[in-house]
């Protein structure tokens, strides 16, 4: 029998009892794991054995290119810049049924193309390509995933080459949903750039030395999410495959201003290459289908925050402002009627830091309460003069001597 989970008690902390009910039509899935989550709040709606270990297969090279394009801001290289192909990264040298960009001897790409040949036809060529750029070797670059994996808090991932070809590549549902939330938000353009991009075509002229550019043998590869023709909203992520994993997505959509991650893991390798795409498919489209008609993102107006006041400090206002900065709240799509919003304040005393906690503003609809959010100061508030201090001193005696009456 399978279980599926719905995250209430995920979402208990951020609205409780927000839903009187849990939704009934709940997916039935092929795959042995998967996790929907709303991209906005990070809230998990939908999970299924969301924290098996799993090999990612290509979805490994997500992490590729996020290393990579963090590596190449920090040194200062351009993603259009040709770069080299080591003799490893070549087409020819790669294991065997890998998926390739077709990279050769003495080719001129840039990474801007390498991410392309990874996020359409999933050349592992080029993911080896990308990673001796940035490290001495794979293993190297390995190690640079692992402590992004690390910096993300995915607590069961776990690298150890950049095209996910090996089977000790690990990871979960949870971990790469926190991770692809991670990758929208430091890379939004990628979608559009790379994830969505039907076809890719190489090599192009450009990509060959003048004398060979009257033999292109230009090879064009389709984009291997299916979902982006059929799908209304979706627009990436990566598919993946080895047998020890099976059949891999990560999907993104968005429709309305609600934007879903769909992290689908394991569909059995023994359906085949034809039905393991079909059903690997047909999970992301329930899974996603589910989450429109389930939930929904709301980004509430935000009144005007008022000072708070400050005890002992060199003044006596401070400025605040909402601690996240995309103020989103999850809810059932037939919730956030008719919002409106208390302010609660805190008295703060310096000194305290920017970004100190000093209250909150809780959001209610017709149906009740749906969302706390804390406000934090917006800069450090120094300590007052001696006389200053002596003096909020007594007031602040006095004011708690009357609030305990």
């Amino acid at each position: 029998m399978k279980k599926f989970f719905i995250a209430s008690l995920v979402l208990a902390p951020v609205a409780a009892g927000l839903f009187a009910t849990a939704p009934t039509d709940v997916p039935e899935l092929t795959a042995r794991a998967a996790l929907l989550m709303d991209a906005a709040t990070g809230i998990t709606l939908f999970e299924k054995n969301a924290d098996e270990l799993i090999p990612p297969a290509s979805l490994t090279k997500l992490m590729t290119i996020h290393v990579a394009e963090k590596e190449a801001a920090e040194r200062g290289i351009s993603l259009d810049e040709p770069v080299s192909l080591p003799k490893q990264s070549w087409a020819v040298n790669q294991p065997p049924r890998s998926s390739l960009m077709f990279l050769a001897q003495g080719q001129i790409v840039s990474l801007n193309e390498l991410f392309l040949g990874m996020a359409i036809p999933s050349g592992n060529d080029a993911a080896i390509a990308v990673a001796l750029n940035f490290a001495p070797t794979t293993d190297a670059f390995a190690r640079l995933m692992n402590r992004e994996a690390v910096a993300f808090g995915m607590k069961n991932t776990v690298f150890v080459e950049p095209s996910g070809i090996s089977e000790e590549n690990i990871t979960t549902a949870r971990d790469f949903a926190l991770f692809c939330r991670e990758y929208l938000r430091l890379y939004p353009e990628n979608l559009e750039k790379y994830h969505s991009t039907p076809s890719f075509s190489y090599p192009k002229p450009s990509n060959l030395r003048p004398s060979m550019q009257n033999r292109t043998n230009t090879i064009v590869q389709n984009n291997h999410i299916n979902l982006l023709y059929t799908f209304e909203g979706v627009d990436g992520l990566k598919t993946g495959y080895i047998d020890e994993a099976g059949y891999n997505i990560a999907l993104t959509a968005e429709r309305n201003g609600t934007r879903f991650i769909a992290v689908i893991l394991g569909v059995p390798a023994e359906l085949g290459s034809r039905w393991g795409t079909r059903a690997r498919d047909a999970d992301g489209a329930a899974l996603l289908t589910w989450g429109f008609n389930n939930f929904k993102t709301l980004r509430p107006e935000i009144p005007a925050i008022p000072e708070a006041r400050v005890w002992k400090g060199r003044t006596n206002r401070m400025p605040l402002a909402l601690a996240e900065n995309d103020p989103a709240i999850t809810l059932p799509v037939d919730r956030g009627d008719g919002i409106r919003c208390e302010t609660s304040l805190n008295d703060i005393i310096a000194p305290l830091p920017q970004g100190t906690p000093a209250g909150h503003i809780t959001f209610y609809d017709e149906a009740g309460k749906i969302a706390t959010m804390e406000l934090v100061t917006l800069k450090d508030a120094e300590a007052g003069g001696l006389f200053k201090r002596l003096w909020d001193s007594v007031m602040l005696f006095f004011i708690n001597l009357t609030r305990r009456r």
